[in-house]
């Protein structure tokens, strides 16, 4: 007995101890729920912080004379606790027995929690203030699953029956009370169930069934958010699997803080087995109204959402994680594993060896777009997908399977629930995995959708096909994914697809959607050495199309709206900037070939670029336009508008393409322009100044170093350095004869 006795009261002394360090994390949480983010405690908003302390101080001064109190509660919760190591959940979310994802959390130590204080709190304290203050901190701290809180639901169950009336319903004066109870109840009765899963049972014992209490209070005249909550706690009462009915809610004018704690509390539903199609759907719908607002999501929602996502593709969790208020430090962990085991079941789901052996059943489409939203948002915690070839091929037979559906049924949209938003949110997931963005600001940007992997252009084909079936439908969204994952895969099309691809690209250049015109523009430039190589295309009718099509549509697609002018401090005018370059390569590109000369005079591109000419002075800009001039003006000396350009002009843009020349040499075009430059500047190099000689000189002899590293000297590498180094002989003595006249007195 003795022995007894000295365990429990060092056990007791242990509580102490924690009460007196948790006490201090209450008081502060406690300044976080006088703010009208619950919407709980505006009555009582004089001074509940103060109410809590000074009762705490009471309490504590009190502590040795009620010793026999905390003796009882500790031998109480003593008998009650449950392993701790909380099972892993069971098989019936598995996707494949060979690819389980299992996370594991780490503990939180027991010296951090606040939950026993805050039940402390609960079950001793006489003074209103103070328990509503208490009430409304449990949904916002850790409570464990080790730790009981059976008394605690009674508890709060009679205290809120406390406040009905004889009618029946909520006294007016009680309803804050009646409220902080509810939410208390519905938070702690999620808990409570996944501890006993996968038994089930009664747990709050007022009536016959639990489902009936919840059933009661819903009735009552209770605030609209607090219908909302008791009615997601009221499915947890339903026994695994059984056949029940729904009562769900518009999320539309849904306060916030109810959507995220929905995010947290809905899995306890998947994990117990009381979800269904319809859980499934609000569940997505809870996703969308927390991650699609304007406003960027903190971590915890983000990490929230993520976890739903997991436990709805069959991410298992250990039960003691699942509760845990404060995720985000998680959130790496569960966006990683959402990608992973995702793309297993797509691959799994729409493998031609396999029908759907997932066990989940889910509406695709809603799905996949939910889990985009996740990613999306917690772009800065995953990884690319290293495996996007492989998810192009699942979209690939999502599409195979509608043509062939289509070819026997003559209506596609039978196959699934709404096939089309399949393939779309498919391919959508397979930019977001890779981290391809689809803002249009990053359209210009070097995106590459790297796969590992060697695949043929006709692999490719359907996608040809399929975004000629979006623009015959109009589907801008679903042409914007095909056309950035062309470009960021560098897909190159096959011969039998070639006609087919330019005509769909001439279409979506001349779209109304700017951010449209501007991806086929950029996949225009990526498929450019193609292009450029028309003389190589046997199809005449092929060719004659590409000349005269294709040529106006990309002035079409750079071009702004009539009558639209930037201004330089727009935030559309860095687009404009980088929609410029990509256009000029391009040009600079077709330049090479003198079939498209004429072409390029008829279309008006010359005139474009003549008048870009005092916009773009240096850098890229500015290469690319000497580049472009200098090939089409020897043949063209008799066109007036190149006769605009003055001999300042051409000698301030072949300067300024010399001090960008050293950034792009690498290229094997811009390498092979050198001379075509070198020419040109000696041309224009009798006007230049003293300074501007010196220089061009610098800028020469960067380029000369930058040849000097090549890897090869032969050949028409040889020839390229040696017209550099003729024009920088050039210019050196052109500088010495300057020096030297200014050093000459006139007699």
């Amino acid at each position: 007995m003795a022995g007894v006795l000295r365990l429990v009261f060092k056990r007791t002394s242990s509580y102490f101890q924690q009460l007196t360090k948790s006490l201090h994390g209450v008081l502060e949480r406690s300044l976080d729920v006088v703010r009208p983010g619950w919407n709980r405690l505006s009555a009582v908003s004089r001074g509940p912080v103060r109410a809590i302390g000074a009762f705490a101080q009471r309490s504590l001064q009190q502590s040795i004379t009620s010793l026999h109190n905390r003796l009882r509660f500790v031998l109480r919760f003593s008998t009650k606790v449950v392993d701790s190591e909380a099972q892993l959940l069971g098989p019936n979310l598995n996707v494949s027995s060979d690819n389980d994802h299992v996370l594991t959390l780490p503990d939180i130590p027991t010296s951090n929690l606040e939950a026993p204080s805050v039940k402390w709190l609960l079950e001793t304290s006489t003074d209103p203030e103070v328990f509503l203050a208490a009430a409304s901190l449990v949904p916002q701290v850790e409570w464990p699953l080790d730790l009981d809180v059976s008394d605690m639901l009674h508890q709060l169950y009679d205290i809120y029956t406390s406040c009905v009336g004889f009618h029946g319903q909520i006294m007016p004066s009680l309803e804050e009370k009646a409220s902080a109870c509810l939410m208390a109840m519905s938070h702690l009765y999620c808990g409570h169930v996944l501890k006993a899963h996968p038994t089930s049972g009664k747990f709050l014992g007022c009536r016959e069934r639990d489902y009936d209490t919840f059933d009661q209070m819903i009735q009552r005249n209770i605030k609209d958010v607090d219908q909302r909550v008791l009615i997601v706690t009221r499915n947890l009462c339903f026994l695994q699997d059984e056949d029940r009915r729904f009562l769900w809610f518009s999320l539309y004018d849904c306060p916030g803080s109810v959507a995220e704690w929905l995010s947290h509390s809905l899995p306890y539903h998947f994990v117990t087995g009381r979800a269904n199609e319809k859980v499934e759907i609000f569940a997505i719908e809870v996703i969308s109204k927390l991650l699609s607002s304007t406003s960027s999501p903190s971590n915890q929602i983000m990490a929230n959402c993520a976890l739903l996502a997991c436990v709805m593709v069959g991410v298992q969790f250990d039960k003691k994680d699942i509760v845990r208020i404060d995720k985000s430090s998680a959130l790496p962990r569960f966006a990683n594993t959402l990608l992973e085991q995702f793309e297993i079941t797509l691959w799994t789901r729409y493998d031609d060896l396999s029908d759907d052996s997932t066990g989940i059943a889910y509406r695709e489409a809603n799905l996949i777009e939910a889990i985009c939203l996740v990613l999306k948002s917690a772009k800065n915690y995953y990884n690319p997908s290293l495996h996007a070839m492989r998810n192009l091929d699942a979209c690939r037979k999502i599409y195979s399977r509608i043509k062939s559906y289509w070819a026997e049924q003559h209506n596609p949209w039978e196959l699934m629930d709404d096939p089309q938003n399949t393939l779309q949110n498919a391919l959508r997931f397979t930019l977001t995995a890779a981290k391809v963005s689809r803002d249009p600001v990053n359209l210009w940007h070097c995106q590459c959708l790297g796969t590992g992997d060697s695949h043929s252009p006709e692999d490719f084909d359907w996608l040809i096909d399929y975004l000629d079936e979006c623009i015959r439908f109009d589907d801008d969204e679903a042409l914007f994914d095909i056309l950035l994952l062309l470009f960021s895969r560098k897909v190159r099309c096959s011969p039998a697809k070639r006609h087919q691809f330019l005509n769909s690209l001439i279409a979506c250049m001349h779209s109304n959607t700017v951010h449209l015109r501007h991806a086929a523009l950029r996949l225009a430039h990526s498929a450019r050495e193609d292009i450029v190589l028309i003389d190589a295309i046997d199809n005449a009718e092929l060719r004659d199309m590409i000349l005269t099509e294709f040529s106006p549509a990309i002035l079409t697609a750079v071009c702004p709206q009539p009558g639209v002018t930037l201004s330089h401090d727009s935030p559309d005018r860095f687009v404009r900037d980088q929609s410029d370059l990509c256009y000029l390569e391009l040009l600079f590109s077709l330049a090479r070939n003198s079939n498209w000369h004429l072409h390029l005079f008829a279309d008006q591109h010359i005139d474009r670029c003549i008048s870009m000419v005092a916009e773009h002075r240096v850098g890229k800009h500015a290469f690319y336009l000497t580049g472009i001039l200098l090939r089409i003006a020897p043949e063209q000396s008799s066109v007036t508008s190149l006769n605009s350009i003055t001999e300042w002009q051409w000698w301030n843009m072949v300067q300024s393409a010399w001090g960008c020349a050293h950034y792009v040499i690498d290229d094997i075009h811009c390498f092979e322009f050198l001379p075509v430059l070198a020419e040109g500047t000696k041309r224009y190099m009798h006007i230049a100044r003293e300074l501007d000689l010196k220089l061009l000189i610098g800028n020469v002899d960067s380029v000369l170093n930058a040849l000097e590293g090549r890897d090869s000297q032969q050949g028409e590498g040889e020839s390229v350095a040696v017209a550099v180094k003729e024009l920088r002989t050039a210019a050196s003595d052109m500088l010495e004869k300057l020096v030297s006249s200014r050093g000459v007195v006139s007699p």
